[in-house]
């Protein structure tokens, strides 16, 4: 995405496993408590649960599976965040399963960095920047990398017009 060439972006950050995520808070739409999920049979694992979001059916990512992490029992403080994303030039509203959710904060370009070539243990197409912050790194994924790469599946639908 061409934001993060600005100077600062704000963004959402949140828990996977101990490690920390971020997603530009313009693709945020909500931050849910855990809803009722409805298996998908025949599903991929990756995106196997829809839940209903506002009266619409919108599939659940759990992105602990494109990170090669176990998926994790959910807690007290896991968390659906609800993103708007382009899938095939339209809008779709999708699901991701957080351990737990943060704050929106500002990242600033200059505390971003590619990923390494070598020595990550997730795939670096993955990951379109890593953001250093007191001693830490928060990780910027690829949505459209992953999205593409674990199958957008046919149940991921477009908005419709009159959103």
């Amino acid at each position: 995405m061409s934001t993060i060439q600005a100077q600062t972006i704000q963004a959402l950050t949140f828990d996977l496993q101990g490690e920390t995520f971020a997603l530009e808070a313009g693709l945020v739409r909500e931050v849910l408590d855990l809803l009722p999920e409805t298996a998908v049979p025949g599903a991929p694992p990756f995106v196997a649960a829809v839940i209903n979001f506002r009266g619409r059916v919108i599939p659940l990512v759990d992105l602990h599976l494109a990170f090669d992490m176990e998926p994790s029992a959910p807690g007290i403080d896991s968390r659906i965040v609800v993103i708007e994303h382009p899938l095939d030039g339209e809008a779709a509203l999708i699901g991701l399963r957080a351990d737990k959710v943060h704050e929106v904060t500002d990242i600033a370009a200059n505390d971003t960095e590619d990923a390494p070539r070598v020595g990550l243990r997730w795939r670096t197409d993955f990951i379109r920047r890593l953001v250093r912050r007191d001693g830490d790194v928060i990780v910027l994924p690829d949505l459209d990398q992953i999205f593409t790469a674990r199958g957008r599946t046919a149940s991921v639908t477009p908005l419709s017009p009159n959103r």
